[in-house]
């Protein structure tokens, strides 16, 4: 298959039941305006098919569950799409699409998952990680914009308030362990265990009755779920925010570093969102935060 032909969102059907939807768009599993146009292609398959009770989420390139949104494509890209059927921009729409699927929707993180990968897995039901290799953020802040994809509606509910500010504005990487501490994720599993632990999960939901999981799943999400009208506000915000100079600049000095290409810039986002140089008045660099930061550890 020619690159121009790559699948990047690919499905297994491990049964009529049981489906694999596996990212890969390397080298980071960048998502922009044609990759979500394929992840809801996916979106439509699962909500038409009755027999599906179970899909899993996964990634196929190395170090990278999906590293953020594309922020180096025309914002008119974004912004032109057609509206998905709840009548949000695709972003939103498949985020509240996804979390209202009638089958129970895990996501299996290993490598990084920041930005809308992070939302992703907020918006599915179930989210477990390698212990070794899994990284979580909403780094958005610290590149000088809003988060567009939910977490803040979905992440006060998840975790508590104190919590999700930390995540959100504190905008710094999250391991799995302490991701699994503070209820980002379900569990943190070594990473050899990962594929089983979560194969064999889904297998066993697989197995159960239909009717009963919609039943079950749809009284939960009453209790759990934010309203969908919190979803839209995000992605204004987003789209606003990133305009503005302050975060095309920020942006602007990521890229130069490195960003959306394979470089640490990417492999330590919050490490680099801090060592932001501003430019001041005079035309000098100034560091906004003087130390480096590292990776959260429990």
């Amino acid at each position: 298959m020619s690159p121009s032909n790559h699948a990047k969102v690919r499905v297994t059907r491990r049964s009529p039941a049981y489906w694999v939807v596996t990212l890969d768009n390397p080298p980071l599993n960048i998502v922009g305006p044609a990759e979500m146009r394929e992840l809801m292609k996916v979106l439509d398959q699962l909500e038409a098919d009755p027999k599906v009770k179970v899909v899993v989420f996964d990634s196929a390139v190395p170090g990278f569950f999906m590293a953020h949104y594309d922020l180096l494509k025309p914002l008119a890209e974004s912004t032109g799409m057609e509206l998905g059927p709840t009548g949000m921009h695709p972003v939103p729409d498949f985020m509240v699409r996804l979390a209202r699927l009638e089958a129970i929707s895990i996501v299996s993180i290993r490598g990084r998952a920041s930005g809308i990968g992070s939302e992703l897995a907020l918006a599915a039901d179930l989210r477990f990680a390698s212990r070794e290799k899994a990284i979580l953020s909403q780094f958005e802040l610290g590149a000088g914009f809003v988060p567009g994809g939910g977490p803040m509606a979905r992440l006060p509910r998840l975790l508590g308030r104190g919590r999700a500010l930390e995540i959100l504005i504190g905008a710094d990487d999250f391991d799995g362990a302490l991701a699994e501490r503070y209820g980002y994720v379900n569990r943190a599993l070594p990473d050899a265990e990962l594929d089983a632990f979560v194969d064999a999960l889904a297998t066993r939901i697989a197995g159960f009755d239909h009717q009963t999981i919609v039943e079950t799943k749809r009284l939960v999400d009453v209790a759990s779920l934010p309203p969908d009208a919190e979803m839209q506000p995000g992605w204004d915000a987003f789209i606003t925010s990133v305009q503005r100079p302050a975060a095309q600049a920020r942006l602007k000095v990521l890229v130069e570093k490195g960003l959306q290409r394979p470089t640490d810039v990417e492999r330590q986002l919050g490490r680099f969102t801090a060592e932001y140089l501003e430019v001041d008045a005079a035309g000098n660099k100034r560091p906004l935060i003087s130390s480096t930061t590292r990776s959260r550890k429990p």
